[in-house]
């Protein structure tokens, strides 16, 4: 996890947020819209590519937790950084299901296949996406976007 915020010499610290939902659909929803707004705080309006970027990956792995990480009584933690230095936003998802991991790697997906895009999609948007446990329960997702969005889209 980052602990700090790396900002210009000249600009005001741009301090992390890190907030908790309740884990459901409506949750997810409040988590992707708390991300757009501190995209323009932090100068990204909500229509630039970094902030839609960033809006997608966070409803993914809130959505994700949702869906794969809830337990009874658990809510879901969303942690957002600026690292101006690394020109990178990095996004951190927390739940409390220490048992489902995601895979290492985004699954294949067929074109008729309901589900199994979502990794897919954060695995082209993030320069890099993990998991790690957390202690003393659960995992923590997150994923790196770039500042300034690969021009592969």
């Amino acid at each position: 996890m980052l602990t700090a915020t790396t900002t210009r010499a000249d600009e005001p610290e741009l301090p992390a947020i890190a907030e908790r939902f309740v884990s459901s659909p409506r949750g997810a929803r409040l988590a992707r819209h708390l991300a757009v707004r501190r995209m323009e705080e932090w100068g990204y309006p909500a229509a630039s590519d970094v902030s839609c970027s960033v809006a997608l990956v966070v409803g993914e792995l809130a959505a994700n937790a949702v869906r794969h990480g809830r337990v009874p009584g658990g809510d879901f933690g969303l942690r957002l950084a600026l690292d101006l230095a690394a020109g990178l936003v990095r996004i951190e998802v927390a739940d409390a299901a220490s048992a489902k991991r995601p895979p290492a790697a985004p699954p294949s997906s067929y074109p008729e296949g309901e589900s199994g895009r979502g990794l897919l999609l954060v695995d082209v948007l993030a320069a890099r996406w993990g998991s790690e446990p957390r202690r003393p329960v659960g995992k923590t997702v997150w994923a790196e976007v770039p500042l300034e969005v690969p021009t592969r889209l």
